[in-house]
C-alpha cells in the first residue's frame, strides 16, 4: 500500500473523466443569430392551436424552429416559451433531450448511419468509417462549408434493408461504402437524388417542415415498401394463408352467475 506522503505527491492526479456523449450539453448559447419572424411565430401559435394542451405541440414547434433557424436556437427556445406559456428551462429539457433536436448548426444534408444490431453486422460501422473520412468530420460534426452533418443513429427500423444510411430522413437502403459515395458526390454537385423508399432529396430543413406538421405534397412520392418488406406477404399470398379471424371467447356462466348474486346482495344492503 502506497504511503501517505506518496499519494499526496501524486495530486492534483494527471487522469481525467472522459465522456462518451462529448456532444451533450445545453444548447449553444454563443451563436444568438436567428431567422425566426413574424410569419415563423405565426405559425408555432397555429401549431399550439392544433392540440386541446397546446404544451404537447412542443415537438413539432422545435422541428419548425429548425427548419428555420437549422438548429433549436436560442431564439427559437424563447418563442416556444413565449407562445406555450411555459419556461425556457422547460422548453431546453425537452430540446437536450431528444437526439432528433440539434444543438448546433446540421448541414443542408444530414447523414445518418445505423450502426446497431443488423446493420453493424452487415456493415455499418465500415459504413460509418467510409463517411467520415469522405466527408473529412466525425460523427457529430458538420463540414466547413456548412454542406453535410454526420450523426451515428440507433435503428432506423429497416432491418431487412440493412446497412442503412439516412438522408435528411430519408432511407437509402443496402448501402455499401461505393453506393455512400455515389450519393455524397452527387449531393456535393446538387444532382437529384432519389432515396430508395420514399420521396426525392431536397434538404434537412424542408425535411424538418414536414416533421413539423407542414406537408410538402410529396408523401406518396417513390416506393413506400420494399421487395425484402413484402416477400412475407407474397408467400403467404401463394400458400392462400391468412391470419385467423377474431375468436369469440364462450362466457363464464358460474362467474356471470356469482357476479349477479353479488351484485343483488349489495342491491338489498343498501335498500335496508
Amino acid at each position: 500500500m502506497s504511503s501517505n506522503s506518496e499519494r499526496t505527491a501524486s495530486y492534483p492526479f494527471s487522469e481525467e473523466f472522459h465522456s462518451h456523449f462529448a456532444g451533450t450539453g445545453g444548447v449553444d448559447q454563443s451563436d444568438q443569430s436567428t431567422a425566426i419572424d413574424e410569419h415563423t411565430m405565426e405559425e408555432l401559435r397555429g401549431l399550439a392551436a392544433r392540440y386541446p394542451e397546446p404544451r404537447s405541440a412542443l415537438l413539432p414547434m422545435l422541428h419548425l424552429v429548425q427548419s428555420v433557424d437549422g438548429r433549436v436556437s436560442p431564439a427559437g427556445i424563447e418563442a416556444c416559451a413565449r407562445v406555450l406559456g411555459i419556461t425556457p428551462a422547460q422548453v431546453s429539457g425537452v430540446a437536450t433531450f431528444y437526439t432528433m433536436y440539434k444543438r448546433r448548426p446540421a448541414g443542408e444534408h444530414h447523414i445518418g448511419i445505423c450502426t446497431t444490431s443488423v446493420c453493424a453486422i452487415l456493415g455499418g460501422d465500415v459504413l460509418l468509417d467510409r463517411v467520415e473520412h469522405r466527408l473529412g468530420i466525425k460523427e457529430g460534426q458538420t463540414t466547413p462549408d456548412g454542406k453535410f452533418s454526420l450523426e451515428r443513429i440507433e435503428c432506423n427500423a429497416a432491418c431487412d434493408f440493412a446497412p442503412i444510411m439516412m438522408v435528411n430522413w430519408e432511407f437509402m437502403d443496402n448501402m455499401t461504402p461505393r453506393k455512400a459515395d455515389e450519393i455524397l458526390d452527387a449531393l456535393a454537385a446538387g444532382k437529384t437524388v432519389h432515396s430508395s423508399r420514399g420521396a426525392t432529396i431536397t434538404s434537412w430543413r424542408d425535411s424538418e417542415r414536414v416533421l413539423a406538421g407542414f406537408p410538402d405534397g410529396r408523401a406518396d412520392e417513390g416506393p413506400t415498401a420494399g421487395e425484402a418488406s413484402l416477400s412475407g406477404l407474397e408467400i403467404a399470398r401463394q400458400h392462400g394463408w391468412s391470419a385467423p379471424g377474431p375468436q369469440r371467447t364462450a362466457p363464464d356462466t358460474e362467474s356471470e352467475t356469482q357476479s349477479d348474486s353479488a351484485n343483488q346482495s349489495e342491491g338489498r344492503s343498501r335498500d335496508e
